[in-house]
């Protein structure tokens, strides 16, 4: 094998060498992506889900207000009625 030759196949090693370096950079570059995508869709499901929690704890805030209202309005109308079921 001539000195040439040497020459060829190492730089056919080299850019066989470049490219599987550019695949996998792009395909870390593509994995950040697409894991950054599912973060921020990840933290939208998370506030939806907050915001949701917070409006059924005021819903059942104003339910257990309001049913203590009717407990009382009942005892009032009729105290031994409301006891004895209780």
């Amino acid at each position: 094998m001539t000195p040439l030759g040497v020459f060829e196949y190492a730089g056919t090693a080299a850019s066989v060498v470049a490219a599987f370096v550019m695949l996998k950079a792009a395909w870390s570059i593509n994995t950040a992506q697409v894991w950054k995508e599912e973060a921020a869709a990840q933290k939208a499901r998370a506030d939806r889900l907050t915001e949701d929690m917070r409006e059924i704890k005021e819903r059942l805030t104003r339910i257990e207000a309001e049913n203590q209202r009717l407990i009382e309005l009942l005892t009032a109308l009729d105290p031994a009625r409301i006891r004895s079921n209780t």
